[in-house]
């Protein structure tokens, strides 16, 4: 990686007793110390999603979606190594390097505000599309940052467009947002994109199915209008709106997931409001992920969803701090992955974003 790219990151590796020893020694962690409740789930096909609601809520207004800042021209992202990116009066410029990466894309945030970056966001536009592959904090003013981030265009190697981005309407679903926060495995991200394109052409018609076999792009593929009028009847693609309303009615910040009566993904958030601002690309993900799942009419079962919320500890625990701006954690338990990104900021200290995986 270039040297004039940021990287503060320290990494701490902690592996608890019970791991070493091959006892189960660890304690989960129970609701009541984390402060969340699971309510009764809403339900869409075979797609239910529980409101998470917190003890406490924190202020989150300060913190710059990708969406926002795209949208604004405050954030840009480039190429790594084509591009040099907008650069602030000042700022030093970086040199230009031989070569695009898959995997490395540039970003500066030329705003005052602290963006918020989360796994699973995708990115459209230069060579190939990605998906971002960790949540994190990038300051106020600063650039260039190194963003890890997998492909999920697979095929395509030719700029489509020279500008990048958000594709404020659909995030990642969780079958390919796994294997890109939890394994790093480019190879079965792009499995999974074709697996996932090649399951929603089977709920279309004959012609919608060719039209969609023209593209490489998962967001395309997602953003088409035909998927989009397929997602729309399970709740997302402008439905979703009324699932948020309930969930503002009962404080939620976050959702537990599940797909077929398994419960398999939670997202929950520092506040009603932060959740609320990634609503409707995240519904549209977990519908993405029931639509290309086989439906075997099973029930979602409250009781296992605040199983799955009460247990966040596990016997291996990586972190990740970048000082003063973001501590992030991944936690390894017995068969699932928990995530967590915590503000550095002056007067914050605070969980931003937890992601709990089932493996």
């Amino acid at each position: 990686m270039s040297k004039t790219l940021s990287n503060g990151l320290r990494t701490t590796l902690r592996i608890s007793l019970a791991a070493l020893s091959g006892l189960l020694l660890a304690v989960p962690a129970v609701a009541g110390e984390q402060g969340y409740k699971v309510l009764p789930a809403i339900e869409r096909g075979n797609l239910a999603v529980f409101p998470v609601v917190a003890g406490s809520s924190h202020d989150t207004s300060q913190l710059l979606t990708l969406d926002e800042g795209v949208r604004s021209g405050q954030v840009t992202v480039t190429e790594a190594g084509d591009e040099r990116g907008l650069v602030r009066p000042g700022q030093h410029v970086p040199p230009r390097h031989e070569g695009a990466q898959v995997n490395s894309l540039v970003l500066y945030n030329n705003s005052n505000r602290p963006l918020l970056l989360l796994a699973g966001e995708i990115v459209t536009g230069g060579k190939q599309d990605r998906v971002i592959g960790a949540d994190r904090i990038v300051p106020p003013n600063s650039g260039p940052i190194d963003l890890g981030v997998f492909c999920v265009e697979p095929g395509r190697w030719v700029a489509s467009s020279a500008n990048f981005g958000s594709m404020g309407a659909q995030m990642a679903q969780p079958s390919v947002r796994t294997p890109a926060m939890a394994e790093h495995d480019q190879g079965k991200v792009w499995a999974n994109v074709r697996a996932s394109k090649e399951k929603m052409s089977r709920n279309l018609s004959a012609p919608e199915s060719a039209a969609l076999e023209q593209t490489s792009s998962y967001a395309k593929t997602f953003d088409s209008v035909p998927v989009r009028k397929a997602v729309a009847a399970y709740g997302g693609a402008g439905n979703e709106q009324e699932i948020l309303r309930e969930l503002r009615a009962k404080g939620a910040v976050g959702v537990v997931v599940a797909v077929n009566g398994r419960v398999l993904w939670a997202d929950v958030f520092a506040s009603t409001d932060l959740l609320a601002k990634y609503w409707p690309k995240l519904m549209r993900s977990y519908v993405a992920e029931a639509m290309t799942s086989d439906n075997r009419n099973a029930k979602a079962d409250l009781h296992e969803a605040e199983l799955y919320m009460n247990l966040l500890s596990g016997g291996h625990e990586v972190v990740e701090t970048e000082p003063d701006v973001f501590r992030r954690t991944e936690i390894k338990g017995d068969g699932f992955r928990v995530f967590e990104l915590a503000s550095l900021l002056p007067k914050t200290g605070f969980n931003i974003h937890l992601t709990k995986i089932r493996e």
